[in-house]
């Protein structure tokens, strides 16, 4: 990892963020109830101890930690280590801060950042599974990843022994974007033999955590990951997983946050591995997927439940956005697409024949293209563009 000047480490909004980030009582769902009472996040540093202790959920000792906040030395310690580890650190407020994670329900105050999140991350696919995993989960991982990957979704995992890694190492394989998120700070890579894949997908795409850069990796920090994990995805395949694992969780949390849950069906005769997995295709909480084909089929109407990137309520500065990117931020696919679609194509076969494109890549820029908010679909599988994306 290279340094980078502190300038352009941070915003002077998220160091703002980042003084209550680094206050250990304070988490998302305390932020937002002084965030609710105060408006913004400067009338929260700027509140007396008595005011703080009206928000809801804030006593007397969060009250004094937050009031100390505002003179403590941990945020320049935090910026002057990310800047010299070449990490960025976004809050919600900034504009490269993942929309989708807006639209949880408790998204992580400050995201530590290795790499590049992009727009088009947003079309965005979880694997997961166990770390003690068998021969044909690892390949049926890196052959999902690869696979999707491969027709433009950026393949979202936790950098994990296993199921995790290989996804990751699929997705490279493809040429494609991969993000891992990490259940600890950035300042380590943990297990310590994926330093070299932490290396590659830097370079494809990022290493995201909601952690300072010193936290160790803790049993109880990777549940509350695995929520950044769903939250950055449109859905999420689970590999393989015994009744205990921790991608369960993940496929909880995806069901809470209105994201698609597949499962990939595993070996009858290895319980310990698949009886999870099994588990969720049986009660009807995951859709069977064995092929990129039944993944896709699936995704119509993700789109529609997440709306356009920004449709969170939070305080509003001069420079935050709701208007969709402009042309330049769309990839050449998503440009074709568009183009087509202002021109008169409503249908995905005459959007095919306009384009070129093949059908997989054509799928992938019209979700991406709904998130952005450049066009919406409407009845009958047919999509029109938004009058504000011209």
């Amino acid at each position: 990892m290279t340094g980078a000047g502190i300038e352009t480490v941070i915003s002077d909004v998220g160091r703002q963020y980042l003084a209550l980030h680094l206050t250990s009582d304070v988490g998302p769902v305390r932020l937002r109830n002084l965030l609710d009472r105060f408006g913004a996040i400067d009338a929260v540093l700027d509140a007396s101890m008595a005011e703080l202790q009206h928000a809801e959920g804030i006593g007397p000792r969060t009250a004094e930690a937050i009031f100390r906040a505002r003179s403590d030395d941990a945020v320049d310690r935090e910026i002057e280590q990310a800047a010299s580890l070449g990490v960025r650190i976004v809050c919600g407020e900034d504009a490269d801060f993942p929309a989708p994670l807006r639209n949880i329900t408790d998204p992580p105050i400050c995201l530590y950042i290795t790499g590049t999140l992009e727009p088009t991350d947003a079309v965005g696919i979880a694997v997961v599974g166990t770390r003690r995993c068998s021969h044909y989960g690892r390949e049926q991982a890196r052959r999902f990843g690869e696979m999707l990957a491969g027709a433009g979704f950026t393949i979202v995992s936790g950098l994990a022994r296993g199921i995790d890694g290989e996804a990751h190492h699929g997705a490279l394989q493809a040429g494609g974007r991969t993000v891992a998120v990490l259940g600890h700070g950035l300042s380590t890579i943990y297990p310590a033999e994926h330093a070299a894949l932490a290396d590659r997908v830097t370079s494809s795409g990022a290493l995201v955590s909601e952690y300072p850069l010193g936290a160790s990796p803790e049993a109880g920090n990777f549940p509350r990951r695995n929520r950044i994990i769903t939250g950055l995805s449109l859905g999420v395949i689970v590999v393989e997983a015994g009744k205990r694992s921790g991608a369960l969780i993940t496929a909880r949390l995806a069901h809470d946050y209105n994201r698609e849950v597949f499962a990939i069906p595993g070996r009858v005769d290895r319980p310990q591995d698949t009886a999870g997995v099994h588990a969720l295709i049986r009660d009807g909480q995951a859709k069977l997927v064995t092929c990129l084909e039944d993944v896709l089929d699936e995704l119509g109407e993700v789109g529609e439940i997440m709306g356009r990137f920004d449709t969170r309520e939070r305080p509003q500065r001069p420079s935050a956005t709701k208007d969709p990117p402009p042309l330049a931020d769309f990839s050449a696919d998503e440009n074709a697409v568009l183009n087509a679609v202002r021109d008169g194509a409503e249908e995905v076969d005459s959007i095919l024949s306009r384009t070129g494109l093949d059908s997989a890549k054509t799928l992938s820029a019209l979700t991406s293209l709904r998130l952005k908010g450049a066009i919406r679909q409407e009845p009958g599988h047919r999509f029109a563009a938004r009058s504000s994306s011209r």
